[in-house]
Formats: C-alpha cells, sequence, structure tokens
C-alpha cells in the first residue's frame, strides 16, 4: 500500500485537480477531497493510520504527482554514508570538514525543498545553467509526524551542483536548493509495512538516449547513523506542526568524470517503496505550474 497524490483525467484526457489515494493491486482508492498530507501527520502515527483507513469508492488511476502538499518541508541529511563522504571529500577545497561531521555526534541537516518545488514520477528536474558538475543523490525519505514518529518512508533524488558546492561549503544551499533539484515518489510507504529500514536496497539508473551510461547499487545497511537519531536532531530546536519529510543521504554518487546533461533520464528504485523516474532539463524547461501541490 503507498500513499500517493495525483491527476484523475476527464472524457478528453485534461486533468483535473490533483486528489490524494490509496494505492494497492486493485489501484487507487481515493481520500476525501480535504485530505491534505499536513493534516494527516499533524498529530501521531494512529492519526496517519486513520487517516488512510478514510480511502474509499471503487479503484481509479492517478497520474502521479509528488506526494506532497504545497507547504510540506523537506529537510536533508549528509555525509550519512561513507561514499558520500568520499564525494564530499573529492568536490571540495576544504575536504576536512567532511571527514569531521562524518563521525561528529551531530549531523549535517539542511533545508531543502518547500513543496511546492518538489517534482513527482515522471516530472522533470533540473540542472543549474551556472554549474558544470550535477549529479542525482538517491536516498531514502523519511515522513514524520508532528509527534516526531515515523509514519512511512518513500524515494527521493537529492539533485546536487557538485562544482558549487564543492567551490565553497557555503554555496550548499545554491548548490541544493533550486527550481527542480528535488524529486519524490512515487508514493509514501507506511512505516507499518516497512519492517526493516535499514535492509533495503538501492538502484541507481541513469539513461541518455537509448543507452544506459551509469548504474549502481547499494543498500541502507550501509548508513553510518540511526534514523530516529536524525529525526531526534531535526526535532530538537524545531516543531513541525503539519509533519515534515527528511531525507536521510546518499549511498551512490557517480564518479568525477560524470556530470548530468538535459535530456537524460534519472531512475531510482528503493525495494518496497517503487521506482522514482525522472527525465533531466534546464530550470528553464521546468514548467512550475503544472501539478503544483494545491492546484
Amino acid at each position: 500500500m503507498r500513499l500517493v497524490r495525483g491527476h484523475l483525467s476527464d472524457d478528453t484526457g485534461v486533468p483535473g485537480p490533483a486528489r490524494w489515494a490509496v494505492r494497492d493491486e486493485e489501484g487507487d482508492r481515493l481520500l476525501p477531497e480535504d485530505f491534505s498530507l499536513g493534516e494527516a501527520l499533524s498529530s501521531g502515527l494512529d492519526h496517519f493510520r486513520r487517516s488512510l483507513a478514510a480511502a474509499s469508492g471503487p479503484a481509479v488511476t492517478l497520474a502521479l504527482a509528488a506526494p506532497v502538499d504545497r507547504w510540506t518541508e523537506v529537510w536533508a541529511a549528509g555525509v550519512t554514508y561513507r561514499r558520500s563522504r568520499e564525494a564530499r571529500k573529492e568536490e571540495s577545497h576544504e575536504p576536512d570538514i567532511y571527514e569531521r561531521v562524518y563521525d561528529a555526534p551531530r549531523p549535517e541537516l539542511f533545508f531543502k525543498s518547500l513543496g511546492w518545488r518538489v517534482r513527482g514520477h515522471g516530472q522533470a528536474i533540473a540542472v543549474r545553467p551556472d554549474s558544470s558538475w550535477d549529479v542525482p543523490e538517491p536516498e531514502l525519505a523519511v515522513v514524520v509526524c508532528a509527534s516526531g514518529e515515523i509514519a512511512g518512508y518513500t524515494v527521493c533524488d537529492d539533485v546536487s551542483s557538485r562544482s558549487i558546492e564543492g567551490e565553497n561549503p557555503l554555496y550548499l544551499p545554491q548548490a541544493k536548493m533550486y527550481l527542480g533539484a528535488t524529486a519524490l515518489g512515487p508514493g509514501i510507504r507506511p512505516a507499518w509495512e516497512v519492517p526493516d529500514p535499514y535492509d533495503l536496497g538501492i538502484r541507481l539508473g541513469i539513461s541518455r538516449g537509448s543507452r544506459e551510461i551509469w548504474a549502481g547499487s547499494a543498500s541502507t545497511r550501509r548508513l553510518h547513523r540511526r534514523i530516529d537519531d536524525l529525526v531526534e536532531h531535526l526535532m530538537r530546536a524545531d516543531r513541525y506542526p503539519y509533519g515534515v519529510i527528511l531525507t536521510t543521504g546518499t549511498c551512490l554518487v557517480p564518479e568525477s568524470d560524470f556530470t548530468l546533461t538535459p535530456g537524460d533520464e534519472v531512475t531510482i528504485e528503493i525495494d518496497g517503496l517503487g521506482r522514482l523516474v525522472t527525465p533531466v532539463s534546464g530550470v528553464d524547461g521546468i514548467d512550475l505550474w503544472r501539478d503544483l501541490p494545491g492546484r
């Protein structure tokens, strides 16, 4: 079962307003029109479970969009896998800071996106025009209730400019936070259906034209930090009354001679969570208004 968000089309094929639904083997069962992810996450895990139980009616098929509300906050953790530490040291003019944070008691946490910027399955991600070295970063994302309890998991692509971040660590917001730099989907798998989040295979494939030009696989078994510890640090001095999504860092980073280009296609798959497929464009190639959460 997954919590998904998407569009129904009318008889002419015109997409209607975005709706939330619970997806299972039979299709998508719509949730009430006033359902929102923020309200479902506004209390604890029991409230989230009851909110999903409101799905009803005959099965339909939604054209998927990002599983977020307009104002859903997406945060990210960095340098949580050894491969991420090595890649950040490789790109940086000041590599020792990444060595220190990898083993430090306090994790690296940074704001990544608001929901209205997030791309969904089938929607384009982007590379910055002022960056020369860009990569996808496949990550397990944790969906967290206002209570701090983990409600579910989804797939994230934390698109990053390695050239900008490598030039100066203070440029991290420009390397990580721009239009088309975050993708989530295809939906949210409830936490009670994921027996062990530390035993999930992760696969990344990048295609250019008809040819796969990069592929790799790893596992959340290599995660250097505990998920509950990352969530605890995020919640320490802040509150998320409508929940929050926290990505847990990447374990797959293409080598230094690789960069994304418009026209590529990125496929990320995590065991039990599904496949997130996104074409690559420039920032100008993103249709900001299509599938905007809240529309």
